[in-house]
């Protein structure tokens, strides 16, 4: 699936701007402060429903606006998606003309991920951050693996509820064992079909050793029932529960360290980008449909051979392309179907 058009209103700079975008490769070049970034943001929350770069969604309403809106039209297969958020209240979504419960629908519709000079959250950050990488990998390749996270989720949030409220949380444990289990599974097992394609990525962009590993969120000799029942007591006092795939992350180390301790930032951006990469590489070979991938600036702090390795890693993907740069062009990356000029938020195809 690709993006054939998005529209947005009343995002960060951008009053009303429409990108209709070519099947391989959109450069959006102009200079810094222009709302180059801002577009591929609105392509991004087209497909995930909030932004890259803030978690606050309401931070991304124009000066002065009451509201941002989005619609977007994909191909193959064709959705059309639409998502407002107002400045007071809570998001609308639709696909495809009706509404949307879940912003967890919306990635079904349209296959986005993003490399920006900000990647290296992915390293630096916490647990959360790769996470929610390593979730939007097994939500794409495994269909039972939204239902259980769900009723893991709800699970949780009733079962912190009674522990905050001093209540007996054990009404919530068969719930959240099952469910729980199951989510850890399925991320244990994907995360081991991904190593193959990782290794040879982060070997080819970085040249570092880095391995890839998980921690469940609980310990590996326990069934997360007894884990449960012997934190009891913990949970009671410190009112949240502190077993479970909630707490669980991505261990990558190198040379037996913590990669977030030993790496530079230049080599966290490059071992993230690697990550992101070998994930949309195993979905692409898994799915046979090409991705939409979203480059800020991907010039910006690579020396010509660190870029030479991340273009033709991009390349071998043969993925829908939109990439933002100072420059009016980036010639390693081939010749772009489409060039748009942007500007003060104002946009024009060249």
């Amino acid at each position: 699936m690709g993006l054939a058009s998005i529209h947005a209103e009343n995002l960060r700079c951008l009053d009303d701007a429409t990108l209709a975008l070519a099947p391989s490769l959109t450069l959006i070049q102009g200079p810094n402060g222009s709302g180059k970034t801002s577009l591929l943001e609105a392509i991004f929350l087209a497909g995930r429903g909030r932004s890259f770069r803030t978690r606050m969604t309401e931070r991304l309403i124009r000066r002065g606006a009451d509201y941002l809106r989005v619609f977007a039209e994909t191909v193959d297969p064709a959705h059309r998606i639409g998502f407002e958020y107002p400045r007071e209240g809570s998001y609308h979504a639709r696909l495809d003309g009706r509404d949307v419960e879940s912003l967890a629908e919306l990635p079904a519709a349209f296959f986005v991920e993003v490399i920006d000079p900000d990647i290296h959250r992915l390293i630096e950050g916490g647990p959360a951050e790769r996470r929610r990488w390593l979730d939007w990998g097994v939500f794409h390749v495994e269909h039972r693996f939204l239902p259980h996270w769900l009723r893991f989720s709800r699970a949780l949030r009733q079962r912190n509820a009674a522990l905050k409220a001093g209540q007996d949380s054990r009404i919530w444990d068969a719930e959240f064992a099952e469910h729980g289990t199951a989510v850890a599974k399925l991320r244990a097992d994907w995360l081991e079909s991904l190593r193959p394609v990782w290794q040879q990525a982060v070997l080819r962009l970085s040249d570092l050793d880095v391995q890839l590993g998980y921690s469940q969120g609980w310990s590996q000799e326990r069934s997360l029932e007894e884990a449960l029942e012997e934190g009891r007591d913990r949970d009671r006092e410190r009112g949240s529960t502190l077993s479970g795939p909630h707490r669980a992350d991505v261990l990558l180390r190198l040379a037996g360290a913590s990669a977030r301790d030993v790496l530079s930032r230049g080599q966290q951006k490059l071992v993230s980008a690697a990550l992101v990469l070998a994930l949309l590489s195993r979905l692409r070979s898994l799915q046979g449909r090409p991705p939409t991938l979203l480059l800020d600036d991907p010039a910006a702090e690579l020396d010509p051979h660190r870029l030479g390795g991340l273009v033709d890693l991009v390349k071998e993907l043969e993925c829908q392309l939109v990439i933002t740069s100072l420059a009016p062009d980036l010639q390693r990356f081939g010749q772009p179907e489409r060039v748009f000029h942007v500007e003060h938020g104002r946009l024009h195809e060249l």
